[in-house]
Formats: C-alpha cells, structure tokens, sequence
C-alpha cells in the first residue's frame, strides 16, 4: 500500500536580506511539525522566475526593500511575485480566463513594505510594491539603525489548546516600517489608490482591480501590537496617522498574505516560523496544488 504525503515546497526569496536566517528557522519548525502532519516539506532559495514557480508558499524576508525592490525588477521577477501574490492565469476550454490563485506569503520587515499596497516616506518612482495588504506602511518608522531595539511581544496567534496565553515573543526591530494605516479592499479601492498615489512621497503598488469581482473582499487582521510608543513617533513624523490608543501595529494578515514589522529570524524562536507553517499546510489541503510524494 502506497502512503501518499504531501509534497510542500516553501521558497525563501533570495535576492538580499536575512534569507539564510528564515531558511533556517523553517526548517526547524518543520522538524517539530512532523509529528502533527504527514506532509513533507522542502525549503529552496528563489532568485529566478523558474525557482518560484516550484513553489506552493513563499517569504520575503528582511533586508533592504529598495535593493530587493530593484533586484527583483532587473531579474524580471516583479511581475511573477505579484502574480503568485494576487492572481494567475488559467486556460479554460474556450480560452484566457482570469481565475483567483493567491498563495501563501509571508513579508518580515522590508517584505512588509514590499507587500504593503502603500508605503510612504519614499520618493516617488523610487521604489517598486509587489502589493497584497491593504495597508500604507511607514518606512524606517521607528528610527535609524543605531535606534534598533527589542522588545517582548504578545501574539496571541500563537496560543494553542495547551496554553491560554503563549509566552512573549523576543522582537527584533531594525529600521523597522509599522502599518500606519488599514486601507479599505473592494468597490472604494480606485479612490483610495488615487488618495494615496496624491501623499507627498508616496508610493502604490500596480492596481489589480480586475480581480475584486472574482471574490468577496476581506478586511486586514491586526495580528499584533506594540502599544506605548505612538505619541512620541507621532510627534517626530508630522503626517503620520496613528492611533495612539491601540499602539503601532506591527503584524497584519489578510487572505493569503502576512506581514510582520520585525525580524523572527534573527531570534532562536521558532513559533512563528511553524505556526505560518500550518496556514500553509491548511492553504495547500484546502484549494493549493503540491505534489503527491509516496
């Protein structure tokens, strides 16, 4: 009797930035997973548009997100990443039609930015978005790099039947961007695009509009905050939108796609790591296409 297992293939985007690091953290969540599933998975580095085909899920992983931005364009890989982000292609008997295929992303620090629809303090045709997250990020929000810090986290995504409350997550905050502002998805998104495209250094991703009609809109989840720091960055960015109730957002979700502000990869935790692992693995069972291994 042949044991089907599914065959997951998780690429790392490898143009620049903390891509060993995430690599590494994958595959000691996938360790500890083995026990809960029967999948089988399989990290790769992504430079080319063929490496990101294989893929079922994909990180963009800390770094520089102007170089990434720049990398990817002259490797002929923005377009492709925006696809595997939003939509594909599919051919259906009587020819071209426009199908939903977003598959599971996960932006940590500049890939935050890159997969934000908006990011301001940027100057204008000075950085390309690959979109994905309705939010406008705040570039560098909390400083240069001599103002990096740590700091304990509360996720409470991470609690599990065992515990009620996880234990605080060690963040590690280097020039890190925040999510100053929730955009709002579906029929409003033109005006909005035409809002944001109009802010002072300012940038948008590509509009995909042609795609809302083919799925019901969903809101971003807040999936984590950094309460107590808002008044005082409020005061050093004048335009900034913030909430000084609720605190900084720093991780969001929305469909397939999940942003954190920080760097889980440059800590020994590997939480986060397998918990977006299980999104993946629920993502493939409920609509992706692995591969069968036996």
């Amino acid at each position: 009797v042949l044991s089907m297992t599914l065959s997951i293939t998780v690429g790392v985007l490898a143009l620049q930035g903390a891509f060993f690091e995430h690599t590494k953290l994958l595959k000691q969540a996938a360790t500890q997973l083995q026990a809960e599933n029967e999948a089988r998975w399989v990290f790769i580095e992504v430079r080319t548009v063929e490496q990101l085909d294989r893929c079922d899920a994909l990180i963009i992983p800390g770094g520089e997100s102007t170089t990434v931005s720049l990398v990817a364009a002259r490797s002929n890989l923005l377009e492709p990443l925006r696809d595997f982000v939003k939509y594909a292609f599919a051919k259906l008997g009587s020819g071209d039609v426009l199908t939903v295929h977003r598959k599971p992303t996960w932006g940590t620090c500049a890939g935050l930015i890159l997969l934000a629809e908006s990011a301001n303090r940027t100057k204008k045709g000075g950085q390309d978005l690959i979109g994905g997250l309705d939010v406008r990020v705040n570039r560098n929000y909390f400083g240069r790099q001599t103002e990096s810090f740590e700091a304990d986290l509360d996720l409470p995504f991470l609690s599990d039947a065992a515990a009620s409350k996880p234990e605080p997550f060690r963040g590690v905050f280097i020039r890190a961007p925040v999510v100053e502002k929730i955009l709002v998805p579906g029929s409003g998104r033109q005006q909005q695009q035409k809002e944001e495209a109009s802010r002072n250094e300012t940038v948008i991703a590509p509009s995909r509009d042609h795609t809302d009609g083919l799925d019901a809109p969903k809101p971003v989840e807040v999936m984590a905050i950094l309460p107590g720091r808002s008044r005082r960055l409020a005061e050093k960015f004048e335009e900034a939108e913030l909430d000084e109730e609720i605190g900084d957002i720093i991780a969001v979700r929305q469909r397939n796609v999940f942003g954190t502000s920080f760097h889980p990869e440059l800590t020994p935790d590997a939480r986060i790591h397998g918990w977006w692992l299980r999104q993946v693995l629920d993502a493939v069972r409920s609509g992706g296409s692995p591969q069968a291994a036996s």
